[in-house]
């Protein structure tokens, strides 16, 4: 064990949170037909924890999986032009955000990105910081009534409305309605199981660039996520000049040649915002607060530090860049726990990476819950260990191997905004609330479209004392 790990009093072994075991690749692919709950993670050989580079052979497509730093660089960068979003992705997301900025390529992607750049600064931290404030009040009070009532929460849908709620206040000054804020959660999970479900017997069965209609329930789940997003957006067009927000930021965007986005590209563009800036946060907290919930002792360690920075007063924006433990349990989780499972991306003609063929056509894969969990690059690698993140031991990390927020030109622009949040979240949080998950041992985790658990995670919840 670490010595950093163990504190006065306190006993924190390593241990090791849920994950899929590890199977020869036909035997993982008959699990995931078998199962049929779209689980891509379910699809994961063991092989493919252990390669630099190689195939994954149960596809009749060619697909093959990148774990070598320097390649996953490579690929994801992708000086070429050669190495877009895939069709899957692609295709599954047209119903929901179209050919918005996180599918687009080439070009189109170029454009898209010069007129949402200006946006993106407004969602630097210390500006949105008030909005986190404002959702992790909204949180605590909700908290509150459930721990004197003793009624049980989804630890999922809590933590989807929460981040929900921060991103509406950033993007469209706004607090989120409860009764928008479950429709959306509701809809988003429909479309990523059906979706996901889709994909594996596409991966399976068909051949590149196959295009397949999505079901009826698929798109009605996608056209209510949009009319929300356009009653949003329709507030700001109405009466724009009383807002300064992304939101009004984008509606203002202009290319070189004065074109603004159309009203149906203003939804695209707000959606991906709005479902990449609280989706995958959300799915990294439910992970976070799981783990937390059924480790005391880390709960007790992060108490003990935010009561040294912060004493008895509020958890500052200056505070949060002083609370390593905090930060460094975030990052092992999303180590653990990558919102993003998987970054597909296609070959558009025939190349090779160091040697090794891709045809064209070929599905290649960047997985970074594979590339966080691969034997080469991390010591223990399924182990819980925040404390692999201290500076002392920065020389165990392979460099490239830890790729949360992607890498390249297309790095998330969130990623300071949603470890500053979930900074302030977990701090605030834990600090007055202890959490207790009904059925630890029956939690998996599922890869759709995020790494989520496979069921929603049920807890309760009693004042700290």
């Amino acid at each position: 064990m670490s010595a950093t790990l163990a504190s006065p009093g306190l006993s924190l072994a390593p241990f090791e949170p849920p994950h899929p075991r590890s199977l020869p690749a036909v035997i993982a692919l008959l699990r995931a037909l078998l199962e049929g709950d779209g689980n891509l993670l379910g699809l994961l050989p063991a092989e493919a924890y252990t390669v630099p580079i190689g195939p994954l052979g149960w596809s009749r497509r060619s697909t093959i999986i990148v774990n070598r730093p320097d390649l996953v660089r490579h690929v994801l960068s992708d000086p070429d032009g050669i190495f877009p979003k895939s069709d899957l992705m692609v295709n599954a997301l047209d119903p929901l955000i179209g050919d918005s900025i996180f599918v687009s390529s080439g070009e189109t992607w170029r454009r898209q990105r010069a007129m949402i750049d200006p946006a993106l600064t407004m969602m630097r931290v210390n500006r949105a910081f008030p909005a986190m404030e404002a959702g992790a009040a909204e949180a605590e009070a909700t908290l509150a009534e459930a721990a004197r009532s003793g009624r049980a929460l989804s630890l999922d849908l809590l933590m989807s409305h929460l981040t929900a709620d921060i991103i509406c206040r950033t993007v469209f000054s706004t607090s989120l309605q409860t009764r928008v804020a479950h429709e959306v959660f509701d809809a988003f999970t429909l479309f990523e199981r059906s979706v996901a479900q889709v994909e594996i017997r596409r991966l399976i069965m068909d051949r590149a660039w196959t295009r397949i209609p999505q079901k009826r329930h698929v798109l009605d789940a996608c056209a209510l996520i949009r009319r929300h997003l356009g009653t949003l957006l329709d507030t700001h067009l109405a009466e724009g000049a009383r807002f300064d927000d992304i939101c009004a930021a984008v509606i203002e965007a202009r290319d070189l040649e004065g074109r603004g986005f159309t009203r149906e590209e203003l939804i695209d563009q707000l959606g991906v915002l709005f479902l990449a800036g609280h989706e995958t946060s959300a799915s990294a907290l439910t992970w976070v607060f799981y783990i937390l919930a059924t480790r005391p002792a880390l709960v007790a360690r992060l108490r003990a530090e935010v009561e040294q920075i912060c004493g008895d007063g509020p958890v500052t924006f200056e505070h949060t860049k002083r609370l390593p433990f905090i930060r460094n349990v975030f990052r092992e989780t999303l180590r653990l726990y990558p919102p993003i499972t998987f970054l597909p991306r296609v070959a558009l003609r025939e190349t090779a990476l160091d040697g090794y063929r891709v045809r064209r056509g070929a599905l290649v894969m960047v997985a970074p819950w594979v590339l966080h969990r691969h034997r080469d690059y991390w010591r223990a690698p399924h182990l819980f260990d925040p404390d692999r993140f201290e500076a002392a031991r920065e020389h165990e990390t392979t460099a490239g191997a830890y790729i949360p927020f992607g890498i390249g030109p297309r790095v998330c622009a969130g990623a300071a905004f949603a470890q500053v949040e979930a900074v302030l979240l977990v701090a605030r949080l834990f600090r007055r609330f202890d959490f207790h998950v009904a059925d630890p041992a029956r939690v998996r985790p599922a890869a759709r479209l995020t790494t989520r658990p496979a069921e929603q995670i049920m807890v309760t919840v009693t004042s700290a004392g």
